[in-house]
């Protein structure tokens, strides 16, 4: 345990993204687990929406939920990227910069010991500083994409940055003092380089960064060492902050927690996963927030048809009642792969599915939350990329033989349904996939022994009892 037994009270804000949100809040579980109160922090619903907390927890977790303040060209009711196109999610930051105003009224009140917050939050630093609560910026990014995507907080926040243009992303940046070959293709940048380096809403996301490292004592990064130690270090070094992975916090869901639908809902796709032999299903998710275009669902779907495997699909037409694009499926595709495969529009029990036996592969887009899973569950794992963090972890899976990446075009992200087919077979049926199944394997357990995790959470606890007050390097304001 950590060294003082005084409990805390910690609060925590995450971004409005359930791949951010899902974290913080496996986090906040394993702190109240020890006896700190939380006060986690997002907006009404988002907080209808979270899983359903174990009895036992509840006392130490308050949910709160802040109301967002309504900006202009932000869909009514839209409180998470979950409920937006990609184009429209710099509006979301604008509102979440507005929500940051009523945080001041709100730390006055609570006066807590820490603030655990998160990238987009930079608003909150002169507020904390002004309160003389100590912050912590929690990345639920891995140490490889913090390190190759933000670098040193200084130049950035000086508007010295040398990324200007995508194709700058694409190399190993200077700061980077070993080889690597993990870096995102131009495709990856270039879909989001505008937000991410130039505009994210009203600043950019890497400034969003800097600022809340320069104001933050520390930093809490969700890996592990086992993982990716010579990234963690430096982490350290570029950010020039005490840097603490807390471990992968893979998903964990309460027992009772689902809804009679829902329930009902699983024991349908159960009754169909039973039916299949072990291991020979691939099961094809891409998140809560990417969805390949119309050309990409059209080539995955021949993919899927040519590689003649068994297969379930959780597909999503349109992300955000706000997607003036639905995609479609090929002509005729549902028909021939009747029996075969399903094709799930609706909600998915993403855990109960990864945890089947007759699940034996995942076709990924290789987002960080959707890795841990399939690593815990010993998935062999089939990538197709998106963006640029997806990438990177994509090339880092594939460095340690972890998982199989389909080939695309660096320049425009193409890919054919041919080698989504190869890609596929590779992995479930031919004779390497053996060898992504022992890797799988042994990495299982390296990477999710609960003594690991508690040392890593015991080890964060440490840092924040630590008796002196934590003051930051420096103060930033924009």
């Amino acid at each position: 345990m950590a060294s003082d037994s005084t409990t805390l009270h910690i609060v925590m804000l995450p971004w409005l993204a359930f791949g951010h949100i899902i974290p913080y809040l496996e986090l906040a579980k394993l702190l109240a687990e020890r006896g700190n109160k939380i006060s986690f922090v997002s907006t009404p619903r988002n907080i209808q929406r979270l899983p359903k907390l174990h009895p036992n927890l509840v006392p130490n977790i308050d949910l709160i939920g802040l109301p967002l303040p309504q900006v202009e060209n932000l869909p009514e009711d839209a409180e998470s990227t979950l409920d937006l196109p990609y184009d429209k999610v710099r509006y979301l930051k604008i509102a979440f910069d507005e929500l940051q105003d009523s945080m001041l009224t709100f730390l006055q009140t609570l006066s807590p010991d820490w603030v655990i917050h998160d990238f987009a939050s930079f608003r909150l630093v002169p507020i904390m500083e002004k309160l003389s609560i100590p912050s912590v910026y929690f990345s639920i990014f891995s140490a490889s994409t913090i390190n190759i995507l933000i670098g040193p907080p200084s130049p950035i926040i000086d508007g010295q940055d040398y990324r200007v243009e995508a194709k700058h992303v694409t190399s190993k940046p200077k700061w980077v003092p070993f080889e690597t070959a993990i870096m995102p293709r131009y495709f990856e940048i270039e879909r989001m380089f505008h937000d991410l380096y130039i505009d994210g809403g009203n600043v950019s996301d890497v400034y969003r960064v800097a600022v809340t490292v320069k104001g933050a004592s520390a930093v809490f990064v969700r890996s592990c060492y086992e993982l990716e130690p010579e990234w963690l270090q430096l982490v350290e070094d570029v950010f020039g902050k005490p840097t603490i992975p807390v471990g992968l916090l893979p998903t964990t869901a309460y027992d009772d927690e689902e809804e009679d639908d829902k329930k009902a809902a699983w024991l349908e796709i159960k009754e169909w996963l039973d039916k299949q032999e072990k291991g020979s299903v691939v099961y094809i998710a891409f998140g809560s927030e990417t969805k390949p275009n119309q050309e990409e669902a059209v080539e995955i779907a021949l993919g899927l048809e040519l590689s003649k495997l068994p297969f379930f699909w959780v597909y999503r037409k349109q992300r955000g009642l706000a997607d003036e694009e639905v995609t479609k499926l090929p002509e005729g595709f549902e028909e021939r792969t009747r029996g075969r495969g399903v094709i799930c529009t609706s909600w998915a029990p993403q855990l109960n599915i990864l945890s089947h036996d007759s699940v034996g592969g995942f076709l990924t887009h290789s987002g960080w939350s959707s890795v841990v899973e399939a690593l815990k569950f010993e998935k062999k794992l089939i990538l197709l990329p998106f963006l640029a963090d997806q990438g990177i972890i994509a090339r880092q899976l594939v460095e340690r033989e972890l998982g199989y990446e389909i080939a695309r075009d660096d320049y425009d992200g193409s890919f054919s349904k041919d080698l989504v087919a190869e890609s596929l077979r590779i992995v479930m049926v031919e004779e390497h996939g053996k060898v992504f199944a022992e890797k799988l394997e042994k990495m299982k357990e390296k990477l999710f022994e609960k003594e690991k995790q508690d040392n890593y959470v015991n080890k964060l606890l440490d840092y924040l009892h630590a008796p002196t007050m934590h003051q930051p390097s420096g103060s930033y304001k924009k």
